[in-house]
């Protein structure tokens, strides 16, 4: 069977340790007789991560090293998201969908939402819009509420990239993006006791 990309993380354990950066392509300039500053903010924003795993045995780690190996470097994609955030802390109830085409940068307007909910969605709970392939995980700035026609306006960290149809579906849990290793080596550790250990680092995979 061929490999079919973005690939789902293994279920035989969980992560251990996993850290978020949250980059932002922002360039300044000085004077170096004043130190007056000059900011210049672009567009690109993108999340990385680096991820530990528990020490395992063989079994078990020889399934996440083929899974490691499989990806071939920069190649491949996979599905990450916050393992300690499946859920959302706000209300979230309805049917969330996407208000409007052409929406992109830092603000979404959504509908179908549960109406008069205050917050409807927590600051630093997530949404998710895509799926498969197109997956992107995004992080939401500050309490939204719905209004009495169940629509809310969203503040989310990185900018949407990729403009959503009209009513295409905001996931709310279990929600995720899609990944591409940092670079093209994959590497693994076994002690004296056979204990494998093995960690990998990743970047949002924007196209």
């Amino acid at each position: 069977m061929s490999i079919s990309y973005p690939l789902t993380l293994p279920t035989v354990t969980g992560i251990q340790d996993i850290t978020f950066t949250a980059v932002n392509a922002v360039a300044m300039s000085m004077s170096p007789f004043t130190y007056k500053q000059q900011v210049f903010a672009h567009q690109g924003q993108r999340w990385e991560v680096d991820v530990t795993l528990p020490p395992m045995k063989r079994d078990n780690a020889e399934v996440w090293v083929a899974w490691l190996v499989s990806l071939k470097g920069l190649r491949g994609t996979f599905l990450l998201g916050d393992p300690n955030n499946a859920t959302a802390r706000g209300s979230v109830g309805g049917t969330p969908l996407v208000n409007g085409a052409n929406q992109t940068g830092d603000t979404l307007n959504i509908d179908g939402c549960t109406a008069s909910q205050s917050p409807w969605i927590k600051a630093g709970d997530y949404i998710q819009l895509g799926s498969a392939s197109s997956a992107s995980l995004h992080k939401v700035m500050v309490d939204a509420n719905s209004d009495g026609s169940g629509q809310v306006l969203l503040d989310i960290w990185p900018n949407i990239n990729v403009a959503q149809a009209d009513n295409a579906t905001v996931v709310t849990s279990n929600t995720v993006g899609v990944f591409r290793l940092n670079d093209n080596t994959s590497n693994w550790s076994i002690n004296d006791v056979s204990n494998y250990g093995i960690t990998f680092g990743a970047v949002q995979a924007i196209v």
